[in-house]
C-alpha cells in the first residue's frame, strides 16, 4: 500500500524515458509530492512499472488515470486487478454510469480510493455541443457528480471552474481532483479550463494535478516547492 499522507500535488508523469522519468520522480517525491500515472505510461509500462516505481522511489503516493470507460463487467474487473497495485487513487469516466461506478466501487480494493471523471478538462462548451451534448460542461460536471456520489465514489476529476460549486453541493469530505493546473507564466498547452494553483486550492480543491510546469522545468523539485510555497 502506498504513503498514506495524501499530497497537494500529484505530478503528471507521462515520459517514454523511464531512466528520465525516474530521475523526475525521485526528486518530486522527496519535495511531498505524490505521482500520477496515466495511459501513455501505463500503455508503455504496464503494472510491472507502476511496481517499478513504488520500489524505487519509496512507495510514494499514487493516483493511477486510466479512466475506465465500459460495461459494468469490464470495469469492475479492471479496477479490481488494478486496485491489487495498492494505489491511492484510481479513476473511471462517470459518463459510463451509475452501474458501472457501483460494480466498480464493490470491485476495488480497501486502501485505493475510487474517482469519477466528469468533463475532461480539454473540453469546452463548443467541444460539448458538437458531439450532440447539449448540456453547458457546468451542467454536466454537477450532473455526473451527483451519480458518483450516488454510487459510493470517494470523489470526482474535475475542472478549477467547477470546485466552488461542487465543494458547496457535495460537502467538505468528497475528493476534488483537479487538473488544468497551470501556476502564473505557464503556457496553457492543450487545456482550456485552467486556473493557477493558488486559486484552485482556495477555491475548495483537494487535490492538484500539475504535470508540464513541473517535468518541463529545469528544475522540477524546485518547481513543486515554488508551488507548495505559494499555497
Amino acid at each position: 500500500m502506498s504513503n498514506t499522507i495524501e499530497p497537494k500535488i500529484f505530478c503528471a508523469i507521462d515520459m517514454a524515458d523511464m531512466d528520465h522519468a525516474l530521475k523526475i520522480i525521485q526528486s518530486v517525491v522527496k519535495q511531498g509530492c505524490g505521482l500520477k500515472l496515466g495511459l501513455e505510461f501505463y500503455n508503455r509500462y504496464g503494472p510491472d512499472g507502476v511496481k517499478r516505481v513504488q520500489d524505487e522511489a519509496g512507495n510514494p503516493p499514487i493516483f493511477l488515470d486510466l479512466k475506465y470507460h465500459d460495461i459494468p463487467n469490464t470495469v469492475a474487473g479492471a479496477v479490481r486487478e488494478a486496485s491489487k497495485l495498492g494505489v491511492m487513487y484510481l479513476n473511471m469516466h462517470a459518463s459510463g454510469g451509475l452501474e458501472m461506478m457501483k460494480a466498480a466501487r464493490e470491485a476495488c480494493e480497501p486502501g485505493t480510493k475510487l474517482l469519477g471523471v466528469t468533463v475532461l478538462t480539454s473540453l469546452d462548451d463548443d467541444n460539448l455541443s458538437s458531439i450532440g451534448q447539449i448540456a453547458s460542461a457546468e451542467h454536466m460536471v454537477q450532473r455526473l457528480t451527483e451519480l458518483a456520489q450516488l454510487a459510493g465514489l470517494d470523489g470526482v476529476v474535475c475542472s478549477a471552474h467547477e470546485i466552488k460549486m461542487l465543494r458547496k453541493n457535495s460537502g467538505q469530505d468528497f475528493v476534488l481532483m483537479v487538473p488544468g493546473i497551470r501556476p502564473a507564466g505557464s503556457a496553457q498547452d492543450d487545456q482550456k479550463r485552467i486556473m493557477t494553483p493558488e486559486e484552485a486550492m482556495v477555491a475548495g480543491a483537494t487535490h492538484l494535478v500539475i504535470g508540464r510546469p513541473i517535468t518541463k522545468s529545469d528544475d522540477p523539485a524546485k518547481a513543486v516547492k515554488d508551488i507548495l510555497s505559494s499555497l
